[in-house]
């Protein structure tokens, strides 16, 4: 019975409740700038209230868009969509993403059991445009979709092709091992995160900032974790800083869940922290302030990540042909708790 009732509220029906035009009204629902945001706001209320609901095929005749945006997330570490790095960053992109009146719907590769690729599927489904979180460049179909001329967003990727956007993590290395330096410490390892391009950005702000403080950087007090940033990888990790016969008093973790595990691989060998050694780990993920002690940390923004490469993709998709791939940083900030001490 609903869906009669908004079927029979037009945008006739919006301008005569709202004093205005029903031009106006139509430059509103298709997303004209040229109209003020008071009005905008007043016509969006009425038609809230009045129960309206735009014809979506009408809409993507007029404008030649499907107004729907593909969401490419490849993700090994098991988490999937529990992964906390995926779920700020959706809720910022899907927020913005939806303010201007866009779906969201996934992409795979295979569809209905047949193979196929990335490009296939967002051709098929006359997808918009793209972002892509945590893209992977060994996978064929992948370069295959960076080639196309379909506008994507990469988060924590480097590209010439399309516009990217990641946290400034080289900036995050520099404030945790700036904060170790200022509680005394001197010896300070690091455990990475892999050959990605966010633990490798990490990698190398840790070498700069270790270069800059004039401190010593032994090779062996460099461990690389794997580049799924679990706390397995990072129990491992910590396991070989361990068998060292100088150890570190601290430790600068490339992710949470890789200090996580580095955490439960020193309470296996009846080690503390911070009392026998000092962690900083990177990402701020909800369990952090859970632990025992509670882990110092560096917090990305993740939601701002998201809604920014909601606005930079958004803004391709309606500029064309000419609108050029941008690159943009979200800063950082150093959280501390009890994971480390003075010296």
């Amino acid at each position: 019975m609903a869906g009669d009732e908004y079927e029979l509220v037009t945008i006739y029906d919006i301008a005569k409740a709202t004093g205005l035009s029903p031009t106006t009204v139509s430059k509103v629902f298709n997303q004209y700038s040229d109209v003020s945001e008071k009005t905008r706001r007043k016509i969006l209320e009425a038609s809230e209230q009045m129960g309206y609901i735009p014809n979506a095929q009408a809409r993507t005749l007029t404008t030649k868009r499907s107004w729907m945006i593909g969401v490419l997330y490849i993700e090994s570490s098991g988490a999937g969509l529990l992964h906390p790095y995926f779920g700020g960053v959706i809720e910022g992109f899907k927020k913005v993403a939806t303010s201007k009146g866009y779906d969201l719907m996934f992409i795979s590769k295979h569809i209905g059991g047949k193979k196929g690729g990335y490009l296939e599927h967002c051709k098929l489904r006359g997808i918009d445009g793209v972002v892509v979180v945590l893209p992977d460049y060994t996978d064929p179909y992948f370069k295959e979709l960076l080639d196309s001329e379909i506008p994507c967003v990469l988060l924590d990727q480097e590209s010439d092709l399309k516009s990217t956007i990641s946290s400034n993590n080289m900036d995050g290395s520099k404030q945790a091992v700036d904060y170790l330096y200022g509680l005394g410490h001197r010896s300070i390892a690091h455990i990475s995160g892999g050959t990605t391009y966010a633990g490798e950005q990490r990698l190398q702000g840790y070498l700069k900032a270790m270069e800059q403080l004039g401190l010593t950087v032994l090779p062996e007090h460099i461990i690389q974790g794997s580049y799924d940033y679990t706390v397995e990888s990072g129990q491992k990790a910590m396991e070989q800083l361990l068998a060292l016969e100088h150890l570190p008093t601290a430790v600068f973790v490339a992710g949470d869940n890789l200090a996580v595990g580095a955490m439960l691989a020193m309470k296996k060998h009846g080690l503390n922290v911070p009392e026998d050694m000092s962690i900083v780990g990177y990402d701020d993920i909800e369990m952090a302030k859970y632990l025992t002690p509670a882990l110092t940390t560096i917090r990305q923004n993740t939601y701002a990540l998201g809604s920014r490469a909601a606005d930079m993709l958004i803004c391709s998709i309606e500029g064309g042909s000419e609108a050029r791939p941008q690159t943009d940083q979200i800063a950082v900030e150093l959280v501390v708790r009890g994971s480390c001490r003075e010296v």
